[in-house]
């Protein structure tokens, strides 16, 4: 799957160029879902309701070519719908969110002599969930596909690279017994891809995926996609903290390694009231970062919005035309900024966290 890797790249760049003391790591929280089950759904039963003919992919903008690209094939594909249905059923039982996860083994529609619409009738909703003894239902209803192989040449090693970008594009919805039509329907686009290189065009070209392994490996891929929008999940992301400056940022650093957030944040603001400038900004982030190391995510974010606004005056924000403003113009603003949204989902989503976790306690 891609990841965008820009910021956490510009950031240490920077953190380089900053010719300032700092110690990188790495934190786990966890973020809600994007849909919220009552906690009386506790059984779930995934469903394969797509036809043989797949919906079409979304347009999509020709990506210009690089200059080192020699050739590019695009191709389109129908998921195999039985593996991603069991790939999404087996994700919701590591998930062990809900009691119980029943896949369906038939498809819903294999036998279907002409056309009809996806979408499952209220008859047949409450005949599924009885039968499989479930609560609700989620229901694969399209997959198509879109693979993108290219093939390169890097000068600087006189080599060729090969690169197959497969975009799936399935859709699920979510039934629950006695109602009219789904209850919500996800499209959780995502995009999987391989690389390869070797001493010749023919050579790359050989070791591109089969077709056969492509559909096989995207169709799983596809059926984990939608988790992230059905049950809470943990999230990694990095995290920075500054440790010069002074007696009192070193002092602090010391506090940290001994999990005495409380203390590293008292002189972090002592540090803070005293300075100008780039270290007042890195207080104002190590005492952001303290709060959330504690879960206090309001007065985490305060003070990193106290941290964007000193980051603003480093970079001279107020002072330039933003447009044709790159992030590399304003790098203090960027970093500081993209904590600050971080800390703002976390706080954002903390009571629809807490309510979806709710279920748990029930059980005490």
């Amino acid at each position: 799957m891609k990841r965008n890797c820009f910021f956490p790249l510009m950031a240490l760049l920077w953190l380089a160029a900053a010719c300032q003391s700092v110690q990188q790591f790495s934190i786990d929280y966890m973020l809600p879902a994007e849909v919220s089950f009552p906690a009386s759904l506790r059984r779930v039963g995934v469903v394969n309701n797509m036809s043989a003919s797949s919906g079409s992919v979304p347009p999509e903008a020709e990506v210009p070519k690089d200059e080192n690209e020699i050739a590019r094939k695009t191709d389109y594909y129908i998921g195999n719908s039985a593996v991603a249905a069991e790939s999404l059923a087996q994700a919701l039982a590591d998930g062990n969110y809900f009691d119980e996860v029943v896949i369906c083994d038939s498809a819903l529609r294999a036998g279907d002599v002409s056309p009809r619409e996806a979408v499952l009738s209220r008859e047949e909703v409450n005949t599924l969930a009885r039968d499989l003894g479930v609560d609700f239902l989620i229901a694969l209803e399209d997959l198509p596909m879109r693979s993108t192989a290219i093939v390169g040449y890097l000068p600087d090693v006189q080599a060729y690279y090969g690169t197959v970008d497969v975009k799936v594009y399935p859709t699920f919805r979510i039934y629950v017994p006695n109602r009219r039509g789904p209850l919500t329907t996800i499209q959780s686009a995502d995009s999987i891809y391989w690389e390869d290189a070797g001493l010749s065009v023919d050579e790359v070209q050989a070791r591109f995926v089969s077709p056969d392994k492509l559909v096989q490996a995207a169709s799983e891929f596809a059926g984990t996609t939608p988790v992230r929008y059905l049950l809470p999940h943990w999230k990694s992301a990095p995290r920075y903290l500054f440790t010069g400056g002074s007696v009192d940022m070193r002092d602090a650093a010391v506090y940290v390694r001994e999990q005495n957030w409380e203390a590293a944040i008292r002189l972090w603001k002592r540090h803070y009231g005293r300075k100008e400038g780039r270290q007042k900004m890195y207080a104002a982030c190590n005492i952001a970062l303290g709060y959330e190391m504690q879960d206090s995510l309001e007065a985490a974010a305060e003070w990193a919005e106290k941290a964007r606004q000193v980051a603003a005056n480093l970079d001279q924000l107020h002072q330039r035309q933003a447009d044709g403003l790159e992030a590399f113009d304003v790098p203090n603003y960027v970093f500081t900024t993209v904590y600050l949204n971080e800390l703002l989902e976390r706080k954002q989503g903390l009571s629809r966290l807490h309510m979806q976790m709710q279920r748990f306690k029930e059980d005490f």
